[in-house]
């Protein structure tokens, strides 16, 4: 009589004691294999939406970040809440790579000037932004052109051909009623003038 192969008499066993404590569970084979492929069925369709909750959040990233043309100068507008952390102005590390990409392409043959204007919703600044001194939606927008307008210069864009300012609650793209409209407001737009302007 052959040995058997210690991981086979350990299946074995295992299919014992599963029909074992099956039929003593009283659910039968028939009853076990619906809810198994009920399970699988739910596992799939998790899956699935899992998959589509990230596409849904690539493609509102992407419609968050626009580019237009305006009398033959490029803009390109970038909502704050992808640059920034709620209420600051230090950049973030995903803010960071959404204007690296930018400066990458735009660095190599900058030959315009390039404005960075920062905007705000008109929610007042909060506690902790007084506490740093910042007082206002006017020099909250200040400081996050000037942090884009930094991270710019220091991956490579000519810091002769870049500036920086901060237009507060001023020119508002949409109703600050909603926070939709609030979102809207709270951006960042980097405009390359055209040449010989």
């Amino acid at each position: 009589m052959s040995a058997i192969n210690p991981m086979k008499y350990r299946l074995i066993i295992a299919s014992a004691v599963t029909a074992v404590i099956l039929a003593g569970c009283g659910v039968s084979q028939k009853d076990y294999d619906a809810l198994k492929s009920q399970n699988d069925q739910l596992q799939m369709q998790n899956q699935q939406l899992t998959s589509q909750n990230q596409q849904l959040q690539q493609q509102l990233a992407t419609s968050q970040a626009q580019t237009s043309r305006l009398q033959g100068a490029i803009k390109y507008t970038v909502n704050s809440d992808l640059l920034f952390p709620s209420g600051g102005y230090e950049m973030s590390d995903q803010g960071k790579q959404i204007i690296a990409r930018l400066a990458k392409k735009l660095a190599p043959t900058q030959q315009n000037h390039l404005y960075v204007n920062g905007y705000t919703d008109n929610v007042p600044v909060g506690a902790g932004l007084v506490a740093q001194g910042i007082t206002s939606n006017q020099i909250l927008s200040e400081k996050r052109a000037q942090n884009v307008m930094d991270f710019l210069i220091s991956q490579g864009v000519s810091q002769d051909l870049v500036s920086a300012h901060g237009f507060g609650e001023q020119d508002p793209v949409a109703s600050n009623d909603t926070q939709a409209g609030r979102a809207q407001n709270r951006r960042v737009e980097l405009t390359l003038q055209p040449p010989g302007s």
